[in-house]
């Protein structure tokens, strides 16, 4: 299983808008990806209630996982996405 911690890089934490965008790149990412608190329970990334359910805060560790063939590049693009707190999906999701 491939696994990123990662900090989440937007001050508001994964809510609202940020959620949305995050969700959205795990949607395109056509791997199925958990994401879950550090600790917590993973649920799945590409649901909308499930990642505002996490209540992930800005600065929180968060773990993205998934055992697809293709996880690594997903993953690392996720990662980027969360740690940078983008504000648009780049291009490459």
């Amino acid at each position: 299983m491939a696994e990123r911690r990662v900090n989440v890089g937007w001050t508001e934490g994964l809510h609202a808008r940020p959620a949305s965008i995050f969700v959205r790149a795990a949607t395109a990412s056509g791997v199925p990806v958990t994401i879950a608190k550090a600790g917590g329970n993973p649920v799945n990334a590409a649901s909308m209630l499930a990642v505002l359910g996490l209540g992930a805060e800005g600065g929180e560790e968060i773990v993205l996982s998934s055992d697809a063939e293709g996880a690594d590049v997903a993953l690392d693009r996720l990662a980027k996405l969360v740690a940078e707190g983008l504000d648009e999906l780049p291009e490459t999701v």
